[in-house]
């Protein structure tokens, strides 16, 4: 599995190719401002981008969602009840003194405990609300392997959590989410955040100061 990240003003939001070691299928996770970055990737290394996955529909995570859905035609898959965030693009962007289009219709809805794949990897789709009511976690990896990284959308950073103060947001739904959800996997698991670097959940679970308590 190869992951390629990329981040642009003013939010400075990592958006993802994650492809296949096998093939050259691959996902895109999250376009936003970045998303040319992530398209170049995707044209230079000849994949072919077989999903569009959502981890949340804030405003700086669906930017891209249209000029990507244009260029590659997969996909958009986002959890049902970020509908109204997702649809509300333009005003969430009003309140930032921003400008935003309208993104394309979601072509899927995660459902709970289908698992998706593409090429020779596995993606499990973790529910974990409280940045937004719809947010997830996507840990992906080899189908063969029980080996995950995961794709951690605003829910963990590293050295700190999600904002709970946008609408649908929740301190409490927040931290069980984490503490059930994410801590559960293994402490070299890799974690790659919608803001800034990377991180593994065992390095959050001994410093993040939300968790290390």
């Amino acid at each position: 599995m190869r992951v390629f990240s990329a981040a642009a003003p003013p939010f400075m939001k990592n958006g993802f190719v994650v492809s296949s070691g096998d093939t050259r299928e691959a996902v895109i996770i999250d376009p936003g401002d970045e998303v040319d970055d992530l398209l170049r990737h995707v044209d230079r290394q000849r994949l072919s981008v077989t999903m569009i996955l959502l981890t949340h529909a804030h405003v700086d995570h669906i930017t891209g969602v249209a000029r990507a859905k244009d260029a590659v035609g997969a996909p958009v898959w986002l959890h049902r009840d970020d509908l109204f965030l997702y649809e509300g693009a333009p005003e969430q962007a009003r309140m930032f003194g921003l400008e935003a289009d309208a993104p394309p219709p979601v072509d899927c809805f995660y459902e709970r405990g289908r698992q998706l794949s593409f090429g020779g990897c596995v993606v499990d789709v973790l529910d974990t609300p409280g940045h937004s009511p719809g947010g997830v976690c996507l840990a992906i990896g080899g189908s063969s392997s029980e080996i995950r990284e995961l794709f951690a959308g605003d829910t963990l950073f590293a050295g700190s959590i999600g904002r709970t103060d946008l609408p649908g947001g929740d301190f409490d739904t927040l931290m069980r989410s984490i503490r059930t959800v994410l801590l559960h996997y293994p402490d070299d698991t890799v974690l790659h955040s919608g803001h800034g670097p990377d991180s593994t959940i065992g390095h959050e679970r001994r410093t993040n100061p939300f968790l290390a308590r």
